[in-house]
């Protein structure tokens, strides 16, 4: 038997096996849907996600996500993939269908590359890294890039600070901004050294760089942690919203594993209209295949909203 209808097969027969315990309403809800039942949303997993469903090889992942009805894909490591390997991932989701979400911008900005600094060398790598991420977004077919643009620099007040992040960021659209790719700022809770945290602030920098290759990346787990009130606060920021994230919390796992409303938060994101990605950068609840189908389970008990 051919490796992916294999995949196929297993995956369908565990996922029965899976759930026989359910009520009839639940697993009517939750069954594994055939390769055009899509969800309302655009969700996006990453690689490893599903790996105990269909193996190590990329490509078989990038089927299985299909055939569970996701038609996107996000990887954070992207360019640090081999050109040939980006080749294949992008050749391979286009026969699919499938839309790339983001990838990181490497060396892009960190606690050792802090844009807030006003410094030639902490600038010169980011725009290297602005180069670099136009040639992998070419070969994958990407329209976004993740950037963090680092550590507070605490010897300088706020503003200059704030002055800095816009001026390099400037820089970065400059090079970005002719090939339609748009650099997603994304504000975290890993620590409050970094400079950027909160997705008001994050709207102000968008607004003062001006341009359309800088937006929000909007990660509901980080921002969740840092400052609440998910929905106002996604409204009011939402003008400058080109991405979003998704992650429960604590934890950081599917919806419905933490404290976050997901029908109510997906429901928002539906009614504004949204046609971006929602990528899924979150780890899995419960480890195996057991965990895997709870993944996708809960991503159709979230996305029922309507």
């Amino acid at each position: 038997m051919e490796r992916r209808k294999f995949i196929r097969n297993v995956s369908l027969g565990t996922a029965a096996a899976g759930w026989a315990g359910l009520n009839g309403v639940q697993a009517n809800t939750l069954a594994q849907p055939a390769s055009d039942e899509t969800f309302n949303l655009d969700y996006a997993p990453h690689f490893g996600m599903f790996k105990h469903h269909a193996g190590e090889d990329l490509l078989d992942q990038i089927t299985f996500m299909h055939e569970r009805g996701f038609r996107s894909l996000e990887d954070n490591g992207m360019m640090r993939r081999t050109p040939e390997m980006q080749e294949k991932i992008a050749n391979h989701m286009a026969r699919l269908g499938m839309t790339m979400g983001v990838f990181v911008l490497d060396k892009g900005g960190n606690g050792a590359n802090t844009l807030a600094a006003g410094k030639k060398e902490h600038l010169d790598i980011f725009l290297d890294g602005c180069k670099r991420a136009v040639e992998v977004a070419k070969r994958v077919n990407a329209r976004w890039t993740t950037v963090v643009p680092g550590d507070y620099q605490r010897d300088l007040p706020l503003d200059i600070q704030t002055a800095n992040v816009i001026e390099a960021l400037r820089r970065g659209a400059e090079i970005l901004e002719p090939h339609g790719l748009t650099m997603v700022l994304e504000p975290l809770s890993d620590t409050p050294n970094l400079f950027l945290r909160y997705s008001p602030q994050t709207y102000l920098i968008c607004k003062g760089v001006d341009s359309p290759s800088c937006k929000i990346l909007y990660d509901i787990y980080h921002q969740q942690k840092n400052e609440g009130h998910l929905i106002s606060l996604m409204d009011m920021c939402w003008e400058e919203i080109a991405y979003i994230q998704i992650g429960d919390n604590p934890g950081r796992k599917e919806p419905g594993t933490g404290e976050i409303n997901y029908q109510n938060v997906f429901k928002f994101i539906y009614d504004k209209g949204f046609k971006g990605v929602c990528g899924m950068e979150h780890g899995n609840a419960n480890p195996g295949l057991e965990g895997e189908k709870a993944v996708i389970a809960a991503y159709r008990k979230a996305d029922s909203f309507l």
